[in-house]
């Protein structure tokens, strides 16, 4: 019973904005030494159910702050994880709604400044696959598209998908991505598309999982899928290789394969005491696992 309430405590927030979490008593720096049982991670919907795993595993482990530590009182741990995107959770950290924000790309340089005393956890790896659906005639056609292709496809040049190969039948690309503002898509626009910009008739999904979802039930779909929900999904969706370099750990870390992005969380001022026990956990060789078990590269 136990492990199913911190499971629903936390899904359940992956989806709920944190609306008014302002006086939730984030704490900027270490210099307020009050004890807050409760700390709160909003951004990436990549990222959000990683740290909802972990969180859901920390708190079945321990229920309550003294398990932690001798030294912290008998009381319950409380995280809550929400996912809005990227730049949703470097906006909350900015405006201080939420302690922790979860990021799948790398920290803007206006974000850091707005943000100033930044604290930087680098959590582990991910990329962009340039995914179909298994029953597409391209998987027995080819098994890597040229950048220059993939720019084609996205930006509404190549319309159907006999204008990529002859051979294919006259039937319309479905191009799938990620909402505008998310990091997805801003990773996918600098490493592939540069200053061409996606076709305006493309789905945009809300979230990682709507994406990858959308190119399971659609033949004729292509999109840039995480590489950690393709593991999680394997059999059901095809990544094809990147101008011959295929989106193996080892060519994501040695970075050959192009289109990568980390996982960050990030955070303004010095952490809490209970919140560095939470982030020293994620960062631990159990948390890795966690991270790895869930198809992503871990950073150590």
């Amino acid at each position: 019973m136990k492990k199913k309430i911190a499971f629903l405590l936390i899904t359940i927030l992956l989806f709920v904005s944190l609306v008014g979490c302002g006086d939730s008593g984030v704490s900027s720096t270490v210099e307020d030494n009050k004890f807050k049982a409760q700390m709160t991670f909003n951004g990436s919907s990549t990222l959000a159910p990683v740290i909802s795993a972990i969180a859901t595993e920390f708190i079945e482990s321990n229920t309550t702050w003294n398990n932690v530590d001798s030294s912290f009182p008998e009381e319950n741990i409380s995280i809550y994880v929400s996912a809005g995107g990227s730049g949703a959770g470097a906006k909350s950290v900015i405006e201080g709604t939420s302690d922790f924000g979860m990021l799948a790309r790398e920290v803007k340089g206006e974000e850091k400044e707005k943000i100033g005393d930044i604290k930087e956890f680098v959590l582990g790896i991910d990329a962009l696959t340039i995914s179909i659906n298994p029953e597409n005639p391209l998987v027995k056609l080819k098994d890597s598209l040229s950048t220059e292709e993939i720019m084609k496809i996205f930006s509404g040049e190549y319309k159907y998908w006999n204008d990529l190969d002859e051979s294919l039948e006259h039937k319309e690309i479905v191009v799938v991505i990620r909402d505008l503002g998310g990091g997805a898509h801003e990773v996918f626009q600098k490493s592939i598309m540069g200053d061409v910009q996606v076709r305006e008739d493309a789905i945009q999904s809300p979230s990682m999982g709507a994406l990858v979802t959308k190119i399971i039930e659609n033949k004729d779909a292509i999109g840039y899928a995480s590489y950690g929900m393709v593991n999680q999904n394997q059999g059901k969706l095809i990544p094809l290789k990147v101008d011959g370099i295929e989106p193996t750990e080892e060519n994501i870390v040695n970075g050959s394969y192009k289109v990568s992005r980390p996982l960050i969380a990030i955070k303004k001022g010095e952490l809490t005491q209970e919140q560095q026990a939470f982030m020293n956990f994620v960062l631990s060789d159990e948390g890795s696992q966690m991270i790895e078990n869930m198809g992503f590269v871990p950073a150590n």
